[in-house]
């Protein structure tokens, strides 16, 4: 990793997760295969810093470390990559051990249990599901109908006023770590 870390992808330890590292390589792994609109790719980190925006409207009140375990959803991604759900099935139950493997590792090394709670997992997949919704018709190019099918249509009580932004990769690093670190803070 750039910090100077040394991460073993089929055993990694908390010790071995930095925020830097997943925030320099979420903001540099591009969604939707880069096939967006605008003069930036539509990054992970972007992604992510919108879930937890969602998240944490849908669920007012809701403690920090719930937002930080939102914002921190896809932090895999900063080494396995972005990959969409038909290639995951494709490449079978070994990606799905991968993710759990660095998932546990990143929510341990910010104090998050290394398995979310049931509700939790499931407010957060809801704000992911909101959250693709809106990039696929605000950037990806599918009409509501294709976005509807493929995504689901949310409640229109669950979809809030959305703005998906498109940056330079190091303004989206800096914005996720430093709302990486006001959660860390606050929880």
């Amino acid at each position: 990793m750039l910090s100077g870390r040394r991460l073993d992808l089929l055993d990694p330890t908390p010790m071995d997760i930095e925020i830097a590292d997943i925030a320099h390589g979420l903001a540099f792994v591009a969604r939707w295969n880069g096939q967006t609109v605008g003069d930036w790719p539509y990054s992970v980190a972007e992604h992510s810093l919108l879930v937890e925006e969602i998240f944490s409207r849908l669920n007012p009140g809701i403690g920090a470390r719930w937002q930080l375990a939102a914002l921190l959803h896809d932090a895999p991604e900063y080494v396995i990559g972005d990959m969409i759900s038909p290639v995951k099935a494709a490449v079978g139950p070994g990606y799905g051990l991968l993710d759990e493997r660095l998932t546990a590792a990143v929510h341990l090394r910010f104090g998050l249990p290394a398995s979310l709670p049931v509700a939790i997992k499931k407010e957060i997949k809801r704000a992911d599901r909101i959250s693709a919704w809106a990039e696929a018709v605000q950037i990806a190019g599918f009409t509501r109908a294709e976005a509807d099918r493929f995504f689901g249509r949310p409640p229109h009580q669950d979809l809030p006023a959305i703005d998906i932004r498109l940056r330079p990769p190091a303004e989206v690093r800096a914005a996720f770590v430093a709302r990486h670190s006001d959660l860390l803070g606050a929880a």
